[in-house]
């Protein structure tokens, strides 16, 4: 018979021998679950990513609506509307020359360079002051400023009748401009030479509206009898053609706001994207050799 003490010495092993295999089976278990807790930060942190870069094909797509597209009667017959600090060509044309000649200003003739021409011939303009006048040949102060461009020519032709037989009148606005600002690919002011654009024009020469510019919300701000007035635009609606700023004013501005998507990029910035994956993965790595 084995002695009472080496039995008890043997109890005593296989018990630590347990404890030891409990321990060693916690100790593992602990590593996996910090290797499941890492894998879901890793989830959670692409999930996020995705969640950032996903949209809605609704918030994409311009003019959804099932209904036909109409323009209002406004927009029909949209006439640009004189303003102060616009600056005028004004032409006179008659029957005969020498009697038109003192109502036109001179043409700017072309320079030469080294017997090269530079520039090209151009006639002066005509600023409307801060009253809305300008100064005209012979006649003197005449208020354009809040008349439409054919509603001006009606004026002038009725001011000449007291000098010229059936004159005509020809006027351009030389300074229409706008401005688009914001989420478009190619921002900045814009000269428009036939005075007559629209809203989805002007976006089309500003190379249209990024990925990450909202479409629901373009603002167009004008100048309203001096005072800054605010439109907003959505462009996923057809309502924007029956809107009064579906034709746009000299100088008006267009700002494009950027999505949720570009504001939280400017947090979570894409370059630092890949090295965070980068860092997780090499954590997951370590993690998973560990508990081999």
């Amino acid at each position: 018979m084995r002695p009472k003490s080496l039995n008890k010495g043997t109890s005593v092993l296989l018990i630590a021998n347990k404890s030891l295999s409990l321990h060693l089976k916690i100790t593992k278990i602990q590593k996996n679950m910090g290797l499941y807790n890492a894998l879901m930060y890793l989830g959670c942190l692409l999930l996020i990513i995705l969640s950032i870069s996903c949209t809605n094909r609704k918030k994409l797509v311009y003019f959804n609506s099932t209904q036909q597209i109409t323009l209002s009667e406004t927009n029909k017959n949209y006439n640009p509307i004189l303003k102060t600090d616009d600056l005028l060509s004004i032409l006179v044309l008659g029957l005969e020359e020498n009697a038109i000649k003192p109502f036109n200003m001179p043409v700017v003739p072309v320079s030469f360079n080294n017997g090269y021409a530079v520039g090209s011939q151009t006639q002066p303009g005509y600023l409307l002051d801060p009253a809305g006048n300008i100064d005209f040949p012979v006649i003197g102060k005449v208020k354009l400023a809040g008349l439409t461009r054919s509603a001006a020519v009606d004026t002038l032709k009725e001011k000449l009748k007291a000098y010229l037989i059936n004159p005509a009148v020809l006027i351009r606005i030389l300074n229409f401009k706008i401005t688009v600002l914001g989420e478009v690919k190619n921002p900045g002011t814009f000269t428009i030479p036939n005075e007559r654009i629209t809203l989805p024009e002007a976006l089309g020469i500003a190379g249209d509206l990024n990925i990450t510019g909202v479409r629901k919300g373009i603002m167009v701000i004008r100048d309203v009898d001096g005072k800054q007035t605010e439109y907003r635009i959505d462009l996923t609606s057809k309502d924007l053609f029956v809107s009064p700023v579906y034709y746009l004013n000299q100088n008006d501005l267009i700002y494009v706001e950027p999505n949720r998507a570009k504001i939280n990029s400017s947090v979570i910035n894409p370059a630092n994207v890949g090295i965070i994956i980068s860092s997780v993965s090499l954590i997951i790595t370590v993690l998973a050799l560990m508990t081999r």
